[in-house]
């Protein structure tokens, strides 16, 4: 065992005993000892009952004979975070979890280890360094949040954000935006829709690094505590099997969980984040396999916020599993994959029939017979932008527009605000991607701001940034190259044509090569006006959004 190394032999004599200073017994110690990572705190709603599901995976490892030892890492809550500041430190703290974790699971030698997250960049995180350590390892997250109800209708925290554009527009009385601040998020948990920590959980089943369960089981749910328990026992049969997070997630595990992305319609962070993902599962991808998997896996769900419908209800039509079940008959699901039940996916997947055809779509009777998300390239996206079309409307699949330009998300939103966008404009915020932010700020304020004031069915968001999961409408992010590195986004001016083909994959400024070229002679290098501190170490080592974001 790994962890022989600190309790092994009379020259460990010094490790044990500061192990029993711990209060572990000689029986304790001789077992193999199980790091439990928890991102637990008081400050996002998605952590509040992670305390239970700590005691419940402890109590499993401890069934099935390990010895658990929890320590923690960091979260940050997008929402709160959300349109100041603190969104430039979202993104950031993926890396800083999966480093955190390398750093103690490696000084300790732990024998195997339990991932306990939730909420958005954590999950990712933690699946990163699972990756990256590459020892025995389950992930089982504290669950999705139930909607609220107002007025007799399923409300979200996106509902709020709207809200606040509806109430700036004059269609929504401050009551009534009252009334859903107090009602949208009833519960602790993740958000309700399919946001990106919802999206990830359940691409986590999908990828075979979390139990059947993992993304749909309710946070208040005690299912949600059992399920834990299972996850403490699951690792040590990985423990026993000797089976490893990169034996888990190959080639084709990606591709699976690529197909259930298109068929749920996931946030468009999971490219991102799988795309983190696999490096550290040397199995990088290129952003085409994206398109590729798309063009063959239809839409199947369309969870909020592309409709009324909640995690809740994918949950009581059968979960995560039922979705692959669905997948399968048509031959989209590599069944032979194995997962941390210690059984192939097409095991897991057995009499999991979808329970309610009305919130997942039969194979042959899809929302649409191409996937959620889509990638687009032209001359404004050499290397790949992303759009999550099954929350876009039909009409803006094709678009062209005028371009008003930003250079930051605070001055779009000022411009909302003072209602200077009108039906027909393309949106352009530029110097927000991952080095130009610096960290890639989420643009869920003025994508609500537009779809609270009504114009998310005539307008085009583009932006080197990044979209919550939370955003619907034609909201195009991850630009790359981003104007920090000297991309077409950054010579882009007002009133500049530009052209949205989300069906053939295109984005295009519609102006001449050789304006073009005029313009970029003047164009002056990126200068970040962050200085010290984390961000400005994150801007020098970042890399691109199409490949993940990640670092250099």
């Amino acid at each position: 065992m790994r962890s022989d190394a600190i309790k092994k032999g009379p020259e460990r004599a010094p490790h044990r005993s500061l192990l029993k200073a711990t209060g572990l017994t000689d029986e304790e110690i001789d077992r193999p000892l199980i790091g439990v990572v928890t991102s637990q705190n008081d400050i996002i709603p998605g952590h509040i009952n992670l305390g239970q599901i700590v005691e419940g995976v402890k109590k499993g490892i401890l069934m099935a004979g390990g010895t658990p030892l929890v320590f923690p890492t960091i979260g940050v809550c997008d929402g709160i975070a959300m349109g100041h500041e603190g969104m430039r430190y979202s993104l950031v703290t993926r890396e800083l979890i999966a480093d955190s974790i390398e750093c103690v699971a490696m000084a300790h030698a732990f024998d195997a280890l339990v991932f306990i997250p939730n909420c958005d960049k954590i999950v990712p995180g933690m699946m990163m360094a699972a990756l990256r350590l590459n020892i025995p390892s389950v992930l089982v997250s504290g669950g999705a949040m139930l909607p609220g109800r107002v007025k007799g209708k399923d409300v979200s925290l996106t509902t709020v954000f709207e809200g606040v554009g509806a109430f700036e527009n004059g269609t929504m009385l401050e009551a009534d935006l009252k009334d859903l601040e107090d009602n949208a998020c009833p519960t602790c948990g993740s958000c309700s829709g399919m946001f990106t920590a919802n999206s990830m959980n359940c691409l986590a089943e999908a990828l075979g690094l979390a139990l059947p369960g993992n993304g749909t089981i309710p946070a208040v749910y005690s299912e949600r505590i059992r399920l834990a328990k299972h996850a403490g026992m699951a690792v040590m049969n990985l423990l026993e099997k000797d089976i490893k997070p990169r034996d888990i997630v190959t080639r084709n595990s990606i591709e699976n969980a690529l197909s259930v992305e298109m068929a749920l319609g996931c946030s468009t962070n999971s490219v991102l984040h799988l795309t983190a993902i696999a490096n550290e599962a040397k199995l990088p991808i290129n952003l085409d396999i994206i398109n590729e998997v798309a063009a063959r896996v239809p839409n199947l769900c369309r969870l909020a916020p592309a409709s009324q419908t909640h995690i809740i209800d994918l949950y009581y039509a059968g979960g995560i599993q039922a979705v692959i079940n669905e997948l399968s008959k048509k031959d989209f699901i590599h069944l032979d994959c194995i997962t941390a039940t210690g059984k192939t996916q097409g095991e897991n997947i057995e009499g999991k029939n979808v329970l309610d055809y009305n919130v997942v779509m039969p194979i042959d009777k899809p929302y649409s017979k191409t996937g959620g998300i889509a990638v687009l390239r032209g001359n404004l996206a050499v290397d790949g932008a992303v759009v999550k079309k099954s929350a876009v409307a039909p009409e803006m699949h094709q678009h062209k527009g005028p371009a008003k330009v930003f250079d930051s998300e605070e001055d779009c939103i000022a411009a909302i605000k003072g209602k200077k966008i009108v039906a027909g404009d393309v949106i352009v915020i530029r110097y927000e991607g991952p080095k130009g932010g610096p960290g890639m700020r989420e643009m869920l304020s003025p994508t609500s701001a537009i779809a609270g004031m009504g114009l998310d069915r005539s307008v085009a968001l583009i932006t080197d940034g990044r979209f919550s999961g939370a955003t619907k409408g034609a909201s195009i992010g991850h630009v790359s190259p981003e104007a920090a590195e000297g991309g077409l986004i950054a010579l882009v001016q007002d009133g500049d044509v530009i052209s949205i083909d989300m069906i053939e994959g295109k984005l295009e400024l519609m102006v001449s090569d050789q304006e073009i070229a005029e313009r970029r002679k003047d164009l002056k290098p990126f200068v970040s006006n962050v200085t010290e501190g984390y961000l400005a170490r994150y801007s020098k080592l970042v890399s691109s959004a199409s490949t993940g974001a990640i670092f250099k």
